[in-house]
This record gives structure tokens, C-alpha cells and sequence, in this order.
């Protein structure tokens, strides 16, 4: 019984660690320098500036130092990203895939869509 147990556990061990050194490799499909065009139905918002950021290891940052770009991009292609330019904020969602990708987003007072493609 103790040997079964011991096996049990063995095994689960090699499978939590088969999944955490998979996962950076996975995440490597989205690295790189990406353009972000962001839209917005209402006129004061904003519509049509694109956003370069840089995705490293699932990690998002940007390049530009006025405006700073956080947040990750998981094994599937979801994203959750931040963008910060002085006291504005967004947060945007979605999905990318090796080459482009596409989402909504969304500030204090405006919202709109995203999408991407790889530089």
C-alpha cells in the first residue's frame, strides 16, 4: 500500500513538472514585436492609434517610454494587457494567434476594439 502511494505521488510530481517546463516553451509562440490598433466608437476616445509592444517569455511590455505595457499571454493565445500613459489606463482582452490577434478593451471613461499582427 505504501509503494502505491509513493508511485502516486511520483507520478503526479513528473506530470506538475511536464506541465510547468512546457509552459514557457508554449508560451515562446507569441514572443516577439507586435503593432496594436486601437479603435473606439466614440469620437473624444480616440480611434486609429497603433500601440507597439514587445511579448518576451508570455510577458507583454512596450518599448515606448510614454506609455508602459504589462500583462501575459497564456499557453492558448488569451491575453490580458494594461496600457498606461500618465494618468490614463486601459485594460484590454483577447485572443492572438502565432501571427495577429484581436480583442476588446476598456478605460474609465472610453472602450473600444483591439487587433494586432506580428511585426
Amino acid at each position: 500500500m505504501e509503494r502505491v502511494c509513493k508511485i502516486a505521488i511520483a507520478s503526479r510530481l513528473v506530470l506538475l513538472l511536464g506541465i510547468s517546463v512546457a509552459t514557457p516553451a508554449m508560451a515562446t509562440t507569441y514572443d516577439g514585436a507586435w503593432d496594436v490598433q486601437i479603435a473606439s466608437r466614440n469620437a473624444s476616445c480616440g480611434n486609429g492609434a497603433t500601440v507597439s509592444i514587445g511579448i518576451k517569455d508570455g510577458q507583454v511590455a512596450s518599448a515606448n517610454p510614454m506609455m508602459t505595457a504589462s500583462g501575459r499571454v497564456a499557453d492558448a493565445g488569451n491575453i490580458r494587457v494594461t496600457l498606461a500613459s500618465g494618468m490614463k489606463r486601459a485594460t484590454g482582452f483577447g485572443h492572438l494567434t502565432a501571427t495577429s490577434g484581436s480583442g476588446t478593451w476598456r478605460g474609465a471613461m472610453c472602450s473600444g476594439t483591439w487587433t494586432a499582427h506580428r511585426i
